[in-house]
């Protein structure tokens, strides 16, 4: 291992612990230590839960938790019962007065990270989460997989749209700049005459971070226009094509649309999976170079 990486890594760990007050030894500005804490925090998360369990979770010393539930038991944060799985053993639950400290310490470290959130951007904030995000995926192979949200489209997410998919479909199916400008003059036109009564862009999010994204537009006489499908490689497999292509469905029906109309190309074989599974038909079909290559186009339509 490098020695720079080590020395950064440790560098990091060194903020980190100044930055949350990890050392302090009331943390938090309570009468608490940061270990006493996560104990407090465990029993407060549970309907009962065994030393042995804490003992485990945390991977603290059995002598040394013992001393912090004693101190626990004499301050009336917590109480003991027989465990109703094993007569022989017993479960730790919070008093009334532990389930009160315990919300306390969420309280007052939920806004510990909102003063120093508060200060940044809302894209610094993505960054910061999504850096996080990427520390535990690889330092963890346990960590579970973090849902996307669907969300309405906010300012800067077309710009994303644009950027997203001229790179993705350049570096996977070699397609040139003429591809980025059909994607920005459609992105473009749908901004500029944006009518929120009969079209709505959907961005799929995971972890602070762009992911998806779709936009359905009015095409006039009851027709509406399903654009810009898009998943990111990260989160492919997911079902969020899927998802977000029943999402314009539904819209579409909503708003009384007579039918569904996509344009899109025989490779994307993806996304035509997709289409297929939700009931449209391939209406029409013409060889094209517009983007530097010879492709497919199909004009896909649902009848609503």
């Amino acid at each position: 291992m490098p020695d720079a990486i080590i020395e950064a890594v440790r560098d990091f760990n060194r903020f980190y612990t100044r930055f949350l007050g990890l050392l302090n030894k009331a943390y938090l500005d309570t009468p608490f230590t940061l270990t006493d804490a996560r104990v407090l925090f465990e029993i407060g998360s549970h309907d009962g839960v065994s030393a042995s369990t804490l003992t485990r979770d945390l991977q603290l010393d059995a002598a040394y938790l013992s001393r912090i539930l004693k101190r626990f038991r004499a301050e009336g944060l917590i109480e003991t019962k027989r465990d109703p799985d094993d007569q022989r053993s017993q479960v730790i639950l919070a008093t009334q007065e532990g389930l009160a400290q315990f919300r306390d310490l969420g309280a007052r470290s939920s806004a510990q990270i909102a003063e120093h959130f508060d200060e940044l951007a809302t894209s610094e904030k993505q960054a910061v989460v999504g850096a996080m995000q990427t520390i535990r995926t690889h330092l963890d192979p346990t960590a579970p997989s973090s849902p996307a949200i669907i969300r309405a489209h906010r300012p800067g997410d077309i710009g994303w749209i644009v950027q997203s998919q001229a790179s993705a479909y350049t570096e996977e199916y070699g397609w040139d700049a003429r591809f980025e400008a059909l994607v920005a003059d459609v992105a473009s036109k749908f901004l500029a005459n944006f009518d929120p009564a009969l079209e709505y862009c959907w961005i799929a999010e995971r972890d602070g971070n762009n992911v998806g994204s779709i936009l359905i537009a009015n095409g006039g006489n009851g027709i509406a226009k399903l654009r810009l499908l898009y998943v990111d490689k990260s989160a492919r497999g997911l079902g969020l094509g899927r998802t977000l292509v029943e999402e314009c469905i539904r819209f579409a029906k909503s708003k009384g649309y007579r039918q569904l109309s996509l344009w899109t190309n025989d490779v994307l074989h993806a996304a035509r999976g997709i289409y297929i599974k939700a009931g449209f038909r391939l209406a029409s079909e013409e060889r094209h170079r517009m983007f530097g290559r010879d492709e497919n186009g199909q004009t896909w339509v649902l009848d609503l």
